[in-house]
């Protein structure tokens, strides 16, 4: 009886140790296959035809920072905006689904480089420094970096910003021009104060806490708007610079853009969008 026993549990162990082979092997081959087709997506982008790989897995993803309005900003819960509607338009032309994900501006070009992002839209000024790391397209629009002051500010040029403390959106040319490190500014600030919203600065600007806030035009008349008697723009702008849209370096993605860029430019529907955010004014 005992050695009945004995010989059973060993067929029942040796059964069990078999199937778990076997559940472990079919695993292992689903993780592998799937390893496999990951590695071939990622070496197509690092060989330049992110295109491909972009349409085989039927998704285009682009990173954003959804706090600059219009170009990119929250309606409850959807992100919308200039540089949304011209990604979806690429979307479109490439035959697939567009995927939006909302992080910091001054993490932007790291999501790019380490591959998590397929491009990057937003309102981001195509500079030399960031061309160290990035492709950019064809530019899309003209911009400039525009000056914030409280009601009855002594600021009214962009030379009273020396000496003064200055609130900047993090990462942007408002921060690169007035934290000057390249020494290229003829404006000199006193402080530069970082923030991760443009609103942020603007309500420490009311409080009294910083003398001025520089950020790009459109989301500084957005700003100002909400705060008509609190805040104004100075009329004269603290830079001029132009926006484009930032692709991995080498990846054939910026030619399918800047062919889409084109076709929206020739057939009047980037203007159409530009309008139904900015006014003719």
């Amino acid at each position: 009886m005992n050695m009945k026993k004995i010989t059973a549990a060993v067929l029942s162990v040796v059964c069990a140790a078999s199937l778990a082979a076997c559940g472990s092997s079919a695993s292992t081959a689903d993780t592998q296959a799937a390893s496999a087709s990951s590695a071939a997506a990622t070496s197509a982008a690092a060989e330049g035809n992110a295109v491909d790989a972009i349409k085989e897995k039927g998704t285009i993803v682009m990173y954003t920072n959804a706090e600059f309005e219009p170009f990119e900003y929250k309606d409850g819960d959807q992100i919308v905006g200039i540089d949304v509607e011209i990604a979806q338009a690429i979307a479109d032309k490439l035959g697939v689904e567009l995927q939006i994900e909302d992080i910091a501006f001054d993490s932007l070009i790291s999501a790019l480089t380490t591959g998590k992002a397929d491009f990057v839209a937003a309102g981001m000024t195509a500079t030399e420094d960031r061309a160290k790391n990035v492709d950019f397209t064809e530019k899309y629009f003209d911009a400039g970096q525009s000056i914030i002051v409280a009601e009855g500010s002594d600021i009214t040029s962009r030379e009273d910003l020396n000496d003064k403390v200055v609130g900047v959106q993090t990462g942007t040319t408002g921060d690169i021009y007035c934290t000057n490190d390249d020494g290229s500014s003829d404006i000199n600030v006193k402080e530069v104060k970082r923030y991760p919203k443009g609103m942020d600065a603007v309500s420490d600007l009311i409080a009294g806490r910083i003398d001025a806030v520089v950020i790009d035009n459109f989301p500084a008349e957005k700003l100002t708007e909400k705060n008509p008697d609190k805040v104004h723009m100075l009329d004269e702008q603290m830079t001029t610079e132009e926006y484009a849209i930032a692709c991995p370096k080498g990846s054939d993605l910026t030619d399918e853009i800047n062919g889409v860029i084109d076709e929206m430019e020739e057939s009047g529907e980037l203007d159409e969008i530009v309008g139904k955010y900015i006014s003719a004014e």
